[in-house]
């Protein structure tokens, strides 16, 4: 019995993964559609030499895959309208709280779709969205309406300044570690 497909795969699982390395980490979800063509052909190349007995050509297969796919993600990066070309760009589909019926058409994606995902980012009502953008990996980027953004750490402290005093020169537990000694000692006989 020839057992040679125990080490070849091995081996196979072990080169598909440094090759998919070489590739960059994105998910499922993030890669374009090159990048999909070209994962899926290194997958189904790996395969072939369990059955072919032909290991070498599969790795040189799947290597010229990734050289491929590394050289088109560079010419993306510096030619601004390949990327627009394989990728597409980022197309508004809502606007002001309503749907843009002819960028859904264009998109061909439907208002469930989008729904789903507003509610997946924890958005209550379309109304909350001034601007929505269906991106070219296929996620819905929302700008919201002023009323219905989150409260950050800044507006947290510019209402915090308002309504309370500034409370004079607290101790704060690092200033211990910086001067290296308390600055003022609750318990002297416990330093």
């Amino acid at each position: 019995m020839d057992l040679q497909w125990i080490w070849k795969s091995a081996l196979l699982v072990v080169i598909g993964m440094i090759l998919l390395r070489a590739a960059g980490r994105k998910s499922i979800s993030q890669m374009s559609v090159v990048t999909t063509v070209i994962m899926i052909s290194i997958g189904t190349t790996i395969v072939q030499p369990i059955a072919n007995h032909h290991l070498t050509i599969a790795v040189g297969s799947a290597s010229v895959f990734i050289v491929t796919l590394l050289v088109i993600e560079y010419l993306e990066m510096k030619f601004d309208w390949l990327e627009r070309l394989l990728n597409g760009r980022a197309q508004v589909v809502i606007e002001n709280g309503q749907f843009l019926p002819e960028s859904l058409r264009k998109m061909r994606v439907t208002a469930d779709k989008l729904e789903m995902q507003l509610r997946q980012q924890g958005i209550r009502s379309l109304s909350d969205v001034q601007l929505g953008t269906l991106e070219p990996n296929g996620q819905l980027a929302c700008e919201l309406v002023p009323h219905a953004r989150p409260a950050t750490l800044g507006d947290l402290e510019l209402l915090l300044a308002k309504h309370l005093p500034l409370q004079a020169d607290q101790d704060p537990l690092f200033q211990e570690v910086r001067i290296g000694r308390h600055a003022k000692p609750d318990f002297p006989d416990l330093q």
